[in-house]
């Protein structure tokens, strides 16, 4: 199991609008895509897709741009990598049957394989991962006499 660049970028960006979160501004694109370094046309196409899930809205105008649908400590890890993977991408497929007693033990595994890391997944917020950040943030500071 892997995290995609489609994840990451997307949970970078809800990363830097929730760190504005508090301030009401919206970030436009330019400025997330500078402050995290994802390019400025994926980038577009993430914000879409995470607007169209409800977890960021757009705002239009001179003064537009993104902000979070709802406060960081209601949005889960789980619901961004659903919205950006596909739900399909949580569930395992079970189209096929199991042909033989070793492809229904594999599939009991992972099924257990998925369920907890959706359960961990389901577990964190984006609040959780910016303070995780600030708390490394702090660590990062050294001081020199």
């Amino acid at each position: 199991m892997q995290l995609s660049s489609k994840s990451e970028y997307a949970l970078l960006a809800l990363l830097e609008l929730a760190a504005h979160y508090h301030d009401g501004e919206p970030l436009q694109i330019r400025q997330i895509a500078a402050k995290q370094n994802i390019p400025d046309r994926y980038l577009e196409q993430l914000l879409a897709t995470l607007r169209r899930c409800g977890l960021i809205r757009s705002l239009r105008g001179a003064k537009g741009g993104y902000i979070l649908g709802r406060e960081p400590w209601k949005i889960t890890i789980f619901e961004v990598v659903g919205c950006i993977e596909g739900l399909d991408s949580q569930k395992p497929e079970n189209n096929s049957p199991l042909k033989t007693l070793e492809s229904a033990v594999v599939w009991d595994v992972w099924q257990e394989v998925c369920s907890s890391a959706n359960s961990v997944l389901q577990k964190y917020t984006i609040q959780d991962l910016c303070e995780q950040r600030d708390a490394k943030r702090q660590v990062d500071i050294m001081y020199y006499i």
